[in-house]
């Protein structure tokens, strides 16, 4: 890609601040030579650290906002008192055309109100979904909501799968992806009113989705499905136990190698293919959550990561620029319209 393209970075979000953006953004920088960033933050200790990086120096340009939203903020506090601060000042960035996306490591439910009052939704999506990768044992899948939504009603979760969708199509490249409802159970009778209601719309409508049906928790890191739709609680849980299995059974590994010296020449011998195990699942490489509804592209770095995650961050932001996500997602309702309802509900409505 030739064409410039300008990202705005909230360079004071996340929990290594500002050194973290920083050298994401340098790492990037090598990668992507193409990309230009406005990082916004505390210009007396932005500026040292830009000017130390191999790449950045002469793509990247300061703005200096007074304000950092911490971490434990609530999202009403940041809302009122979060005008000026770095998080804000990036969102708003976007709005005003400065930047075609922003990417932040920040707090996520003031990243979220700030981008819903900001940019505003899309037409015709009601509420905006989290939504990130998920490595599986045919590739990777999309998974949404992760955290958004507490409660979702039946076109929540329609809007949902047709953006993941979108998403797996455009931005996975994949031809005709198929979408499922996570749920206790694959029989159509499982899961409450609304899960079923969904399944309903998405099964008898004319709606473009290719829909397997009801998934389970084991389907998702088999890749039965290529996108994954769910309400935010549960979305939210299925991340945190993927999180933290990964990261019990590595820590398994390393005693395990560490527990003998049969078992240390044994990791001599297997180290090549564990680091490919590693690379696999390492979370770095899908870090970056899309903010999808929202009416701009806003990514979620995870504030724990490091350099090259947050570079990872950064590259999902490119990726849904230059897919022209957000324009396919308006285009496909364009063609269906909206609102979307169960038949049932249609009929009794026509009636």
């Amino acid at each position: 890609m030739s064409q410039k393209l300008v990202l705005a970075i909230d360079a004071m979000g996340g929990d290594a601040a500002p050194a973290m953006p920083v050298a994401g953004c340098d790492l990037a920088s090598e990668r992507f030579p193409f990309v230009e960033f406005l990082l916004f933050g505390d210009e007396a200790a932005l500026a040292p650290l830009v000017a130390k990086s191999k790449y950045l120096g002469a793509r990247a340009r300061i703005v200096h906002t007074p304000d950092v939203v911490s971490g434990d903020m609530k999202p009403s506090v940041a809302l009122r008192a979060g005008r000026k601060s770095s998080m804000r000042l990036a969102i708003d960035a976007v709005k005003d055309g400065l930047s075609a996306g922003v990417v932040s490591a920040g707090n996520t439910g003031a990243l979220m109100a700030m981008a819903k009052i900001g940019l505003r939704m899309l037409p015709g999506i009601d509420r905006p979904a989290i939504a990130s990768f998920f490595p599986t044992s045919r590739g990777e899948s999309v998974m949404l909501d992760l955290g958004a939504n507490v409660e979702c009603d039946a076109n929540n979760l329609v809007q949902f799968a047709l953006m993941g969708e979108v998403f797996a199509r455009h931005v996975l490249g994949l031809p005709n992806p198929s979408v499922g409802l996570l749920n206790v159970g694959s029989e159509d009778m499982k899961g409450h009113e609304e899960l079923r209601a969904a399944a309903a719309i998405l099964r008898d409508t004319h709606l473009p989705i290719r829909f397997h049906g009801f998934v389970e928790g084991d389907d998702v890191p088999a890749g039965t499905v290529d996108v994954v739709v769910t309400d935010g609680f549960t979305g939210n849980v299925a991340l945190k136990i993927a999180e933290g299995t990964a990261k019990l059974y590595s820590g398994f590994l390393k005693g395990a190698f560490a527990s003998s010296f049969l078992a240390k020449i044994g990791y001599v011998f297997a180290k090549s293919a564990l680091a490919k195990v590693r690379l696999r699942t390492d979370p770095r490489r899908y870090n970056g959550a899309m903010f999808v509804g929202v009416n701009g592209i806003v990514v979620k770095s995870h504030g724990g990561t490091d350099a090259l995650g947050f570079a990872n961050a950064v590259g999902v932001a490119i990726d849904m620029v230059t897919h022209g996500f957000n324009d396919k997602i308006k285009a496909e309702l364009a063609h269906i319209g909206t609102p979307v309802e169960p038949p049932a509900q249609a009929a009794a409505a026509a009636g």
